[in-house]
Order: C-alpha cells, then sequence, then structure tokens
C-alpha cells in the first residue's frame, strides 16, 4: 500500500513516501479501514521529532485523526461490517495507554488497522475530513471549555492560538455559550476569517501586544474591581503564559490543554494568588465528546473548519503548513485526493 512512513526521529526531511509498504492484518479484536481522511496535529510533528519519555517503534507511519470504511474485520469482531463509515477515538483505552499514529501506525496510508471498540459510528449526513478533523483538535477542545472550563453566557474569552484546530473550536464552542469572544491569531487575514465563525474581536498578536490590547478593551484588572476577561485559552505557553496572567480578571480562570511555544515559561505566582485566578489543566478527550461533537455537526451548530485537503504524496508537506503556522483550522491528508 502508499504510506508516509519515519523510520527514526528527525525532521521533515525524514519522512518517506512508499508505494508498495506492507499491509496492515488484522488482530481478531482489530478491524482494517480503508482510509478517507486524515487529520494533521502537532502531535504528529511532536512524535516525529521525538517527545521527552515516550518511546516507539519504528518504522512508523503516523496520522492520529482518522475516518474511513471498514475494509476488513478480525475474527472476534461483532457489531460492524464491511462498508461501514467510521471515525476513530485515537486512544486504545483498555488496558495498556496506546495511540494510533504514535505507538501503533496510524492514518498517513491507504489502510489502517484498529481496536473494534475504538470505532464511532459516521453520520452519512457527516464528511470524512470533519469525522477526521473532531477526536484529537475538536475533541479536546470540547472537553476544555465545558468540562473543565465551564464557560457560560456573559463571560469574555480570550483564545490565544485561536486559528489552529483546537482554536477554531474553541471561538465556536464559546460563541455558542453566549460569550464574548476575542481572539487572537499571527494576520489580519486569519483575524477576519475567525470573524466569520464567530469571534466579535480580533487581536493580531504578531503586531500588537495582546495584554495592552485588552486593558485597553476591559480596563486593567484591578484586586477589589472589573478589568481583564474571565476567561483565556492558552496552549501556547512559552512568553504568552506570564501575559496571559495579567490579562486575566480576578477569579478569572485560564484553560489550557497543552504548550506549542514552550512547556517551561518564566511565571510569576503573585498574580494567581493576588488575584485569586484559576489554573485548570484539560488533557485530552472522551468518547462522549466526539459523540457530542457529531451531533453539532449533524445539526449545524458546529462546522469543522478545514483549511486544505492534501494527496498521500504531499504528506511531507502537510507536517511543513503546520509546522510554519500557515493553516487556519485542519490540514486533512487522503488517498484520494
Amino acid at each position: 500500500m502508499r504510506a508516509v512512513v519515519a523510520y527514526g526521529h528527525g525532521d521533515l526531511d525524514d519522512l518517506k513516501y512508499e508505494t508498495g509498504y506492507r499491509d496492515p492484518e488484522p488482530g481478531a479484536d482489530e478491524v482494517i479501514l480503508r482510509v478517507r481522511a486524515c487529520s494533521m496535529n502537532y502531535h504528529d510533528l511532536f512524535t516525529l521529532r521525538g517527545m521527552p519519555g515516550i518511546k516507539i517503534g519504528f518504522p512508523r507511519i503516523m496520522g492520529i485523526d482518522v475516518a474511513g470504511d471498514v475494509a476488513a474485520l478480525g475474527k472476534d469482531v461483532a457489531g460492524w461490517k464491511v462498508g461501514d463509515r467510521v471515525c476513530v477515538d485515537p486512544i486504545d483505552r483498555h488496558g495498556k495507554f496506546a495511540m494510533i499514529g504514535e505507538t501503533r501506525d496510524g492514518g498517513l496510508a491507504e489502510y489502517v488497522a484498529v481496536k473494534h471498540y475504538q470505532m464511532i459510528a459516521l453520520p452519512a449526513d457527516v464528511s470524512y475530513e470533519a469525522g477526521a478533523a473532531l477526536p484529537t483538535a475538536y475533541g479536546t477542545a470540547h472537553r476544555m471549555m465545558l468540562e473543565r472550563g465551564q464557560i457560560k453566557a456573559g463571560e469574555k474569552v480570550l483564545v490565544l492560538g485561536a486559528s489552529g484546530g483546537v482554536g477554531t473550536c474553541c471561538v465556536q464552542l464559546a460563541k455558542q455559550a453566549g460569550c464574548e469572544v476575542i481572539a487572537a491569531a499571527s494576520t489580519e487575514e486569519k483575524l477576519e476569517k475567525l470573524k466569520g465563525i464567530g469571534a466579535d474581536h480580533g487581536i493580531n498578536y504578531a503586531s500588537t501586544d495582546f495584554t495592552k490590547a485588552i486593558h485597553e478593551m476591559y480596563g486593567k484588572p484591578r484586586i477589589f474591581g472589573e478589568g481583564g476577561v474571565d476567561v483565556i485559552v492558552n496552549f501556547t505557553g512559552g512568553d504568552t503564559w506570564v501575559a496571559s496572567l495579567k490579562a486575566l480578571s480576578r477569579g478569572g480562570r485560564m484553560l489550557t490543554c497543552g504548550a506549542t511555544a514552550g512547556y517551561s515559561p518564566q511565571t510569576d505566582i503573585r498574580y494567581i494568588w493576588t488575584f485569586e485566578h484559576d489554573i485548570k489543566g484539560s488533557n485530552g478527550w472522551s468518547v462522549s465528546d466526539i459523540e457530542a461533537l457529531l451531533a453539532m455537526c449533524q445539526d449545524g451548530r458546529l462546522t469543522p473548519v478545514i483549511d486544505r485537503t492534501l494527496p498521500l504524496t504531499e504528506g511531507r508537506e502537510a507536517f511543513r503548513v503546520l509546522d510554519d503556522r500557515e493553516v487556519f483550522g485542519k490540514v486533512i491528508v487522503s488517498p484520494d485526493a
């Protein structure tokens, strides 16, 4: 089969497009999917380059998020049939942790083997591209905003890195909840697109100090008064961490699910105790998050933002545009493209 393969940790040039790679065989409790769409995530870049503390075997096919059709069934699989449309929860939640695209081969190929219990039926009126976009990025956003963050109508919510997969979902969820949404992105073009999916205000962090911009919009936070925003979504980390604390209102909440710009930033805990901030971490998603998102897609409340769809032959380019932050929303790789 055709696949994009890594033979060891490295960089984009170390990815190999293969035309005669071995086909996967289903284990007794596995299903072979014909991949229709694979959604790219920053996690794929981290896996390629090597994540501290995580060991994976090589060669490895990356691609965490997959949607496709059932092509073959293991002997112990029941309840599914060839041709069923599905998306996949990338995490094997039974026994020892495993994740497709990381500790097991993923979706940057024509076929992928997954455990039958990781599959979720993909409704006929939800596209393969949308189904592939949901689990990791949108599932993470859904859990962070609704379960961990408890966002509610009337709150002012600042989303940093709003133009990516997680960010575009956070903007839509916050708007649906009745929040006033401030989106931060690196270009005016991205900000205009963010306003098109629900952002009320935009801040170009490449040319503007977002902390000062928040102070100008809502006032500087006061210990016994107004000012700042109620919620900041910060999965960038790095230099944005202390700047975010300075923009957060008294009793405000900082939500984080990652650190794309650095996981060990300098901090200033004086702001946390003085303004009684709540720092809420959110790790991953549940199957119920994916199911809720699928229902939202069906009834029109949510539209996953797809930047582009590339063929397998351009798998390396999919990594590059993600790495260079040339993306608004999700990048999809499809063997059918």
